[in-house]
């Protein structure tokens, strides 16, 4: 982390101690609410600290460029690391299954939506919603 403080401060951004931790919090857990992660940073040994820092902290993490997240369903967001957007959600509304196809999968759509809109779509956000194989075989 502290290349990654290193490099923040050239910028003229900074790595606080909580976002350092919230940061980590994320990187552990992959893909998680606030509030999951707002657990996971009370486990890691430091002091607890409130939602709403967790929240403003992610919102930092964001606007830096090492994090992201992804709307799976209709709570609050999932946060990853920026790293790891190399992929589409895709959800069951049927039992809720969540899974993961990689971004290619959604290039044509991409392409598609570039060459008759002229819009440069990031999908590394969405979440496809449908019926997993299982619950499209229930009657």
């Amino acid at each position: 982390m502290s290349d990654l403080g290193a490099r923040l401060r050239a910028q003229g951004k900074r790595l606080t101690t909580q976002r350092e931790r919230v940061l980590a919090a994320v990187g552990r857990l992959a893909h998680a609410t606030p509030d999951e992660i707002a657990e996971e940073v009370a486990a890691d040994g430091g002091s607890p600290l409130p939602v709403s820092t967790v929240y403003r902290s992610l919102d930092a993490l964001q606007e830096l460029g090492l994090i992201g997240h992804t709307h799976v369903d209709h709570r609050a967001p999932s946060y990853h690391l920026a790293e790891h957007a190399t992929h589409v959600h895709v959800v069951c509304r049927g039992c809720g299954y969540v899974g993961e196809v990689p971004l290619e999968a959604a290039d044509e759509l991409v392409a598609r939506i570039e060459h008759r809109l002229g819009f440069a779509a990031d999908v590394s956000h969405a979440a496809v919603h449908g019926l997993c194989a299982t619950c499209r075989e229930a009657p």
